[in-house]
């Protein structure tokens, strides 16, 4: 037994929780509006993630685990949707500190497009069960958020750009890279087979709806728990 996936969870939120207090960003102050959107997503992911491994549209590799299941998912996958929202929640949160980036007309046009297109992709591909329900969330919330044009909507964007960074560090090694055998292993006849790496695509449209819903949540916390100018 290798615990590689508990120790990508201590790598991803070892920064994070280090400068949680720092004085500029004070994300711990933050933790208030934090944990309740982390736990609303989870809820939602976890669900999600419940059907597909007992469908096998994925599942896991037992060599990399720990060993602990709790309905049918390792425990690995349970803190996956408390620490991976935590750290990217955080990149959030310096580039809502740090820059002054607004919303724009043309920036809420381009986020609803891009919610629209994600879901006629996802009726084009119904057979496939991981594209289909990614692609659909996905583009379904994305137009929902835009459609009420947030003023944090083009830090949001900002700071999924930069979470791609460490995303395909750490999602390269779940799925396989610099590994033996992947730790998270696909279907592809769920998906659309394109890999990104050793990714699947439909992981960075995954991935753009958890930082979503988390940021979303969070920020609708933090107005009403949390004195804030910006």
């Amino acid at each position: 037994m290798k615990p590689i996936y508990l120790m990508l969870h201590a790598f991803t939120i070892a920064f994070p929780l280090i400068r949680s207090f720092e004085p500029k960003v004070k994300y711990a102050k933050k933790w208030i509006a934090l944990f309740p959107a982390i736990f609303i997503t989870a809820t939602v992911f976890i669900i999600w993630d419940v059907i597909f491994t007992r469908n096998g549209v994925w599942g896991f590799n037992d060599q990399y685990l720990i060993g602990y299941n709790i309905l049918d998912l390792p425990l690995e996958e349970w803190l996956f949707f408390i620490t991976v929202p935590f750290a990217s929640v955080f990149i959030y949160e310096c580039v809502f500190v740090f820059t002054k980036i607004r919303s724009t007309p043309l920036l809420r046009t381009f986020s609803t497009v891009t919610g629209l297109a994600l879901v006629l992709l996802a009726v084009y591909n119904a057979e496939r069960a991981y594209t289909f329900w990614a692609f659909c969330l996905t583009g379904v919330f994305l137009t929902i958020i835009s459609s009420s044009n947030p003023r944090w909507l083009g830090k949001f964007w900002l700071a999924y750009a930069l979470h791609l960074i460490p995303f395909f560090l750490v999602n390269g090694i779940l799925t396989g890279s610099f590994l033996e055998a992947p730790i998270v292993w696909y279907d592809d006849d769920q998906n659309l087979g394109i890999r990104l790496f050793t990714i699947p695509i439909e992981d960075s449209i995954y991935a753009l709806l958890l930082l979503l819903m988390n940021v979303s949540f969070f920020q609708y916390f933090k107005k009403h728990f949390i004195q804030t100018k910006h």
